[in-house]
């Protein structure tokens, strides 16, 4: 009674494990950042990859704000910097008496 009991387990045995196996052989397989929903002909794709890329290029753009802002900062302080130094010629200038004022 134990022999066939113990037979009996080890023929259905192999049989449960082969047939776990065919489970985990067909994953779904998905590159990275894969929502699984393909876009419609050629459409944005679904709603949560057109929320991501409204908010990367919403940041980009952000960036591309303080970065200008940055540079018309620079501008503004070489523009007085340049200011200050022909302030300064004109007056090395008129106390050598090389231009008449």
């Amino acid at each position: 009674m134990i022999r066939t009991s113990v037979v009996k387990a080890a023929v259905r045995q192999p049989l449960n494990i082969a047939s776990r196996a065919t489970f985990t052989t067909t994953a779904r397989v998905m590159a990275a950042g894969d929502t699984g929903a393909p876009p419609k002909t050629g459409g944005p794709g679904d709603a949560f990859q057109r929320r991501e890329r409204a908010s990367e290029e919403f940041a980009i753009r952000q960036r591309e704000k303080e970065k200008l802002q940055e540079m018309k900062k620079k501008i503004s302080e070489q523009q007085a910097h340049l200011q200050k130094l022909s302030d300064h010629i004109d007056e090395i200038t008129r106390d050598q008496g090389g231009e008449k004022n």
